[in-house]
């Protein structure tokens, strides 16, 4: 299937990149971005790019790496990672990916993006392979030399989730048979190898110090102390509850955070954990929304959901309360979700093939009346009035 290109030179917020997208990340380092930006102007020199200043562009530009394709069946479906530029000025998506690298029959299930510019990780069928940054900018001569197959993860079946901490010094790999993976990165000295985990390994997160990693697999949540390479802790599930994703935040007060998103009858749940006694602190229910997607801000003040119907709700984290809500942002089920480092704006995929770039609103500051104010200026003009009619004589003098 050919890219589907707007015939619109205008900017715009969505693209469609002719294939199921079924991860999303931004690129993080400045470093990778100023070889993009490079790379771009370069090829921009015909003057057809718009008439933004350098050092507006090298502030207001970001990129996002992109994952998907139609599998290994007959599709023409390619299965591709490539990278796309992010404008914030225009607040818009590049129509072209300025990088490109396709994989064969090899589906990119999901990746992980080392934090500190060290490449990609991604999940492929039976194996995981680490791609460098150049190589999907400028992919050589039939795209395998600069792939390059984890042999510690070659072999071991589709993995369904990746991670890395913080720091980048440790990758989590979750299989579809349940076993879940730890490694000392980049040397890949196992740290954790249980095969017994989970029935089958959803979903991955570190804690923002990297202390402890937490595992999602049927019926319930794991939590895992990284330097003792043990679990530590159980989280279960209540009534109709299904465990769908979990997130590591702080909340307003500075304090670290576990969020789970789950599926009800009723809709989709966000549930608050205590990462110190690791008891459920709060959930908030979100009736008739099933989440098919989640992430939480850099800043630890949002929440973001997607659903079955293509719909985007950002939520704000300490009242719970909708920030934010796109209708119908894809055509159907929203795959990923990804905030800015800067946690200014929203990426969000789907398997319409289309990304779409939502910029966080700023939430007008509400000032509330001050009640202890109108009582007292009530009070002066109640003894301002007392004292004039006095004077003049309406009221008499005691």
């Amino acid at each position: 299937m050919a890219n589907q290109i707007p015939e619109s030179n205008q900017p715009s917020n969505t693209q469609t990149y002719g294939f199921p997208i079924y991860a999303a990340d931004w690129i993080p380092e400045e470093t990778v971005r100023s070889k993009i930006d490079k790379d771009q102007n370069n090829s921009e020199d015909d003057g057809s790019e718009s008439s933004s200043s350098p050092s507006s562009s090298t502030t207001s530009r970001s990129c996002i790496v992109l994952a998907g394709g139609g599998g290994e069946g007959r599709s023409g479906i390619a299965n591709v990672v490539l990278i796309c530029r992010v404008d914030l000025d225009t607040k818009s998506l590049s129509e072209q990916p300025v990088g490109r690298i396709v994989l064969g029959t090899d589906l990119p299930y999901r990746m992980a993006v080392h934090p500190r510019g060290g490449g990609l990780v991604c999940a492929l069928p039976n194996s995981c392979k680490r791609f460098d940054w150049e190589n999907i900018m400028s992919p050589r001569e039939g795209g395998e030399e600069g792939e390059e197959v984890i042999k510690e993860l070659k072999d071991v079946g589709q993995q369904l989730a990746l991670a890395f901490n913080q720091e980048g010094s440790v990758l989590a790999a979750g299989g579809e048979d349940g076993t879940l993976r730890i490694f000392e990165w980049p040397s890949m000295k196992t740290l954790l190898d249980e095969s017994k985990a989970h029935s089958s390994v959803k979903n991955l997160t570190f804690s923002e110090s990297g202390k402890f990693l937490v595992s999602l697999g049927g019926p319930l949540c794991r939590v895992w102390d990284v330097n003792a390479s043990a679990a530590i802790a159980s989280l279960s599930k209540e009534k109709d509850e299904m465990f769908a994703y979990c997130r590591f935040s702080v909340d307003n007060a500075g304090n670290e955070v576990l969020y789970i998103a789950a599926n009800t009858e009723r809709g989709g749940s966000i549930i608050t954990w205590d990462t110190t006694t690791w008891k459920r602190r709060r959930s908030k229910l979100m009736k008739n929304y099933s989440i098919s997607a989640f992430n939480v801000s850099a800043d630890g003040t949002l929440l973001a959901l997607g659903n079955m119907e293509g719909d985007v709700l950002i939520i704000d984290s300490t009242k719970m309360k909708t920030h934010q809500l796109v209708k119908k942002a894809h055509l159907g089920l929203v795959t990923a979700l990804s905030f800015s480092p800067d946690s200014r704006c929203l990426v969000s995929v789907s398997f319409d093939s289309r990304a779409k770039l939502t910029v966080i609103e700023k939430t007008a500051e509400k000032h509330g009346v001050n009640w202890l104010v109108m009582f007292l200026l009530c009070v002066l003009l109640y003894v301002v009035s007392y004292y004039f009619l006095m004077a003049k004589g309406i009221i008499a003098k005691n």
